[in-house]
């Protein structure tokens, strides 16, 4: 079987080759044979009931000094696809939203992954609300006056922006710190989104545990362990991969809310756990498959296409 594949992402010549999930994806399917084309979200259009694109041919090659083989870029009709991975990384702003909704319109014969409809209707900070009894006490708010309680109560809060990613904008305020109004002030002057507050857990100090579902099952995890002095786990803000694995209390957790994003085309996700608490459901570009593979010593990227490749042969959009 040979598939077209077609990666809406961020410019391909600029991720990180042994850490990137878009591009471990696009070299696993490389191997089995598909002919795989990146673009550029900025490029994607709604044309007279066609959506198109302009993005490239692309060849990796992890031995290269160079990480992509390019062809010239030329106009892709996407309702011609097999396969589209919506794999851009947030901020998830309306440019995001947008082509969600283009998305939507794609030829039912075409596969979109994760399913655009419910990337958009699942915010990965608004879909732990779902399960209020994974998470630790949350407030999404922009009443200062909320927030303020909110912090009296709980006493160690985190505060971060509801539709932030990669560790930008969160602070720790310790119960009692008068500063919770300066960053409220911060916050509101430059966006008009709310502001979530959670309580604090000391777990993160041993590790943020990232774990991998794969169509609503989990299949591997990493512990992601901040800097001395640090409450972001983020890689890229310096946190450190440690091999880890699933949990009982981390299984009863995926068993929860596995069925709603298997039901709901969510076929590629990545939970964050820290202690017993669930704290984010990320869809729109989980990263984590180069670490837990090399960890593992698995091959997470080829389980992903043996299962898609089933599903465009059967048909299925889920």
């Amino acid at each position: 079987m040979s598939l077209r594949i077609a990666f809406q992402m961020d410019p391909l010549s600029e991720v990180d080759i042994n850490a990137d999930t878009t591009f471990r994806l696009i070299e696993e399917a490389q191997k089995r044979g598909h002919s795989n084309y990146v673009y550029n979200p900025e490029t994607l259009k709604f044309d007279q009931g066609a959506i198109k694109a302009s993005g490239s041919l692309v060849k990796v090659d992890r031995e290269a000094d160079t990480v992509v083989c390019l062809e010239e870029q030329t106009e892709l009709l996407l309702n011609s696809f097999d396969i589209i991975w919506l794999r851009q990384d947030p901020p998830f702003d309306m440019l995001y939203i947008t082509t969600t909704h283009i998305l939507d319109l794609i030829s039912p014969n075409v596969l979109v992954v994760n399913n655009p409809f419910w990337v958009r209707n699942f915010p990965e900070k608004l879909l732990v609300l779902q399960f209020p009894k994974l998470i630790p006490p949350t407030l999404i708010s922009r009443d200062l006056d909320a927030m303020k309680k909110f912090h009296n109560d709980i006493g160690e809060i985190i505060v971060k922006p509801l539709y932030g990613n990669g560790g930008e904008g969160i602070f720790k305020l310790s119960k009692g710190d008068p500063n919770l109004s300066v960053i409220f002030e911060l916050f509101i002057k430059n966006s008009r989104e709310p502001l979530i507050c959670q309580k604090y857990l000391p777990q993160v100090k041993s590790g943020d545990k990232r774990i991998i579902l794969i169509d609503g099952e989990p299949v591997g995890a990493i512990n992601r362990v901040p800097k001395l002095g640090e409450v972001r786990s983020n890689m890229h803000v310096g946190g450190t991969p440690e091999k880890s694995v699933i949990s009982t209390s981390d299984l009863e957790i995926c068993k929860e809310i596995g069925p709603t994003l298997k039901e709901n085309g969510q076929f590629l996700v990545g939970i964050d756990v820290i202690g017993n608490n669930l704290t984010e459901i990320n869809l729109t570009s989980p990263t984590g498959i180069q670490e837990i593979e090399r960890f593992d010593g698995v091959n997470m990227a080829g389980t992903m296409w043996k299962l898609l490749e089933k599903k465009v042969v059967s048909g299925k959009k889920n």
